[in-house]
C-alpha cells in the first residue's frame, strides 16, 4: 500500500506534518518502538508507530530520525497522547531527512492503525501472488517449467507467511517450502484427507493434528477419465490417484480472494503432476514391452535385448545387466467387475508404493516402470548387480511388509468400505529366463495376501509354499515341452469336437476326484462326465485313477 492511502482513510485520524511529496512511498508492514535506536528491528518499509517516549530533550530527535531514514523506513507517525502537539524539533528532523511525518490523534489507538496497515499489505501481497502464480502458471503451460510447485510454494512462505506441502495419496512429501512436515504427519494427512474426499465432503478439508490445523486442498488429476461406475466410481478413482495441498492453516477464516489464490496454487501443480506423468510413459512403454514378451513365450535372448534396453532408462550410470524383481498389484471394488479402470488406479499405486516413502520431489519414481492389463498392475524393478565392496549392497530386494508399512494407514482410508489392494513380491532374478518364473511367484504371492483380511494386504516370496514356490521356476523349454505333451491333444480336440475337455479335467482335478461333486458343478449326468473323462485317458495315455497322473496334469494346467 502507498502512504497516501493512510490519509485517505478517515477512520485513522491521521494528519500530514511534513513529507507531502514522498507519499508515493510503498509501506510493506508496520512497527511500534520507542526504543531510543530501533534500527536493528527494521528491515525497510516500514510505518514507524512511535509514542515519543524516547525523547527527553530536542536534541534527541535529529539521530531518531536519522537512523529510520538510514533504515530505510516509509514514514513516520507519532502519538499527541504523550506530549499534546508534536515538537517542532522532530518536524524540522523529518524535513531535513524527507521522512514523512503523520500526527495520530490522541483518540486513535496504535492498534488500529496497525491492523489496518497489516490487512491492507497482506491483502496486497495476495493480490501480487496470484500475479506471480498465474504468470507461472502460463510460463509452465506453454514451456519449460521454472523451479516447479517449489517455486510458489516458497512464495507462499515469504509473502503470505504459509508453510505449506505437496503429498501424494500416501502422505510422501513431493514439495515442499521450508522445515518437513512431522514424522508421520504426511501418512496422517492424507489419510484424512482420503476419508474425507471418499465420504464426498467438499474441499478444502480442515484437519486438526498435534495441536496445528491444516487446510487440504486436492491437486486434480489433468483430464481425469470418467470410469463406467459413473460419478460414485469418480470419486473413489480421484481419491486414491489426487496429490493434495496442505496448508498449515485454517481456511474457515480465509476470505474469496485468498481461497481462489489457493485454488490458482493447486491448478500449477497439476501441470508439474501432467509433466511427470507424460515422463513416465516411456518407463511405462518399456515394462509393457517386456511383460509382453515374457507372457507370450518369447525367446529369452529377445527378453534380455529388450531388459539391456531399459536398464540404462531405468538404472541411468548403474551398469546394463542389474537383477530384477516383480511386483503385481491389483485393485478389487465390491460388487463390480470390470477391470480396465482398477488397473489403472492400481498402476498409478504401485508407482507411488514402490518409491521410497523418505524420497521426496517429483522425481523420485524414476527407476519405476509399472504396466497394466486388465485389473492387473505389474512392475518391473531393476536393481543394481550387488556391489562386493558395499556390504549389504543389493542383498534381499523389495521386502512386501516394508513396501506397505508407510502406505498402509491411508490407502485403507482411500479404499474405504468398498474396495481393496493386494500385493505380491516375487524374489529378485538375475536374468531374462527368470522373469517369467518371477512373474508368476508374484502373483501367487498376490492371490496368498488377497486370502488374508483386510483392505490393504501383501505377499512375498517367502511366503509361499509346495508347487507354488517351484513351478515359477521351471525352464521355460522344460515347461512348453510337459504341458505341450500333456494339453495339447486335449485342446486339438476340443477345437475340432466343442468337447470341453481341459474345463472338464480342471473341474475333475478341482473337486479332489469326486465324480459326483464335478458332475453337479458341470452341470452334467455322472455318465457323461465319465465319458468324458475316458476321452482323456485314452487321447493322452495316463490314467486319472493314479495319484502319480492326476499330479502330472495338475501341473501341466498350472504352468500353461
Amino acid at each position: 500500500m502507498r502512504l497516501r492511502a493512510l490519509l485517505e482513510t478517515d477512520a485513522l485520524g491521521l494528519r500530514l506534518l511534513g513529507g507531502q511529496d514522498e507519499l508515493d512511498r510503498t509501506v510493506r508492514g508496520v512497527m511500534t518502538t520507542d526504543l531510543r535506536d530501533p534500527s536493528r528491528y527494521l528491515s525497510g518499509g516500514e510505518l514507524v508507530l512511535t509514542g515519543l517516549a524516547w525523547r527527553r530533550t530536542p536534541e534527541d530527535s535529529e539521530p531518531f530520525v536519522r537512523l529510520l531514514a538510514g533504515a530505510g523506513v516509509a514514514g513516520l507517525a507519532a502519538g499527541e497522547a504523550e506530549l499534546g502537539a508534536i515538537p517542532d524539533d522532530l518536524v524540522g528532523a523529518c524535513a531535513r531527512h524527507r521522512l514523512p511525518l503523520f500526527a495520530v490523534h490522541e483518540t486513535v489507538a496504535f492498534a488500529s492503525i496497525t491492523e489496518y496497515v497489516v490487512r491492507q499489505v497482506s491483502g496486497e501481497r495476495a493480490g501480487d501472488l496470484a500475479a506471480v502464480v498465474d504468470r507461472h502458471r502460463r510460463l509452465m503451460t506453454s514451456g519449460p517449467a521454472g523451479g516447479g510447485p517449489e517455486v510458489v510454494l516458497d512464495l507462499l512462505g515469504t509473502d503470505l507467511d504459509m508453510r505449506a506441502w505437496v503429498l501424494s495419496p500416501t502422505g510422501r512429501r513431493i514439495a515442499g517450502a521450508g522445515e518437513p512436515l512431522s514424522t508421520g504427519a504426511g501418512a496422517a494427512l492424507a489419510a484424512e484427507h482420503l476419508a474425507a474426499t471418499r465420504g464426498g465432503r467438499r474441499a478444502p478439508h480442515r484437519v486438526a493434528l498435534g495441536g496445528t490445523t491444516y487446510s487440504l486442498f486436492p491437486v486434480r488429476v489433468p483430464g481425469h477419465a470418467a470410469s463406467p461406475g459413473g460419478q460414485a466410481g469418480e470419486l473413489r478413482e480421484r481419491a486414491l490417484s489426487d496429490w493434495l495441498l496442505a496448508v498449515e492453516a485454517d481456511a474457515g477464516e480465509w476470505g474469496a480472494p485468498r481461497l481462489d489464490l489457493l485454488q490458482g496454487v493447486t491448478q500449477l501443480i497439476a501441470v508439474e503432476r501432467d509433466r511427470r506423468d507424460a515422463a513416465r510413459t516411456v518407463r511405462r512403454r518399456l515394462a509393457q514391452e517386456i511383460l509382453e514378451l515374457v507372457q507370450s513365450g518369447a525367446p529369452p535372448a529377445e527378453i534380455a535385448a529388450r531388459l539391456r534396453v531399459a536398464a540404462p532408462v531405468l538404472l541411468p550410470g548403474r551398469g546394463a545387466a542389474p537383477h530384477w524383481q516383480i511386483v503385481v498389484a491389483r485393485v478389487d471394488w465390491d460388487g463390480e467387475r470390470g477391470e480396465g479402470e482398477s488397473g489403472a488406479v492400481a498402476q498409478s499405486l504401485l508407482e507411488e508404493i514402490l518409491v521410497d516413502p523418505v524420497a521426496a520431489g517429483l522425481e523420485s519414481g524414476d527407476r519405476i516402470a509399472v504396466a497394466h492389463t486388465g485389473g492387473e498392475a505389474i512392475a518391473l524393478v531393476p536393481m543394481p548387480a550387488p556391489d562386493p565392496t558395499e556390504e549389504g549392497a543389493g542383498a534381499g530386494g523389495l521386502q512386501a511388509d516394508v513396501l506397505l508399512a508407510a502406505v498402509r494407514d491411508p490407502l485403507t482410508a482411500g479404499l474405504a468400505d468398498d474396495g481393496r489392494l493386494t500385493l505380491g513380491v516375487s524374489a529378485p532374478v538375475q536374468s531374462a529366463e527368470g522373469l517369467r518364473g518371477a512373474l508368476e511367484e508374484a502373483r501367487h504371492a498376490r492371490r496368498v495376501a488377497a486370502a488374508r483380511p483386510g483392505r490393504v494386504c501383501a505377499a512375498g516370496h517367502h511366503e509361499l509354499a509346495s508347487h507354488v514356490l517351484l513351478l515359477p521356476f521351471v525352464p521355460d523349454d522344460v515347461r512348453r515341452a510337459f504341458t505341450a505333451r500333456l494339453l495339447d491333444p486335449l485342446r486339438d480336440y476340443d477345437r475340432r469336437h466343442r468337447a470341453e475337455l481341459v474345463p472338464t479335467l480342471e473341474a475333475f482335478l478341482d473337486c479332489d476326484g469326486s465324480w459326483t461333486r464335478c458332475a453337479a458343478r458341470l452341470h452334467l449326468h455322472v455318465n457323461t462326465l465319465r465319458y468324458r473323462v475316458g476321452r482323456i485317458e485314452q487321447l493322452t495315455g495316463r490314467d486319472l485313477s493314479r495319484l502319480e497322473d492326476k499330479l502330472d496334469f495338475f501341473l501341466a494346467l498350472r504352468m500353461s
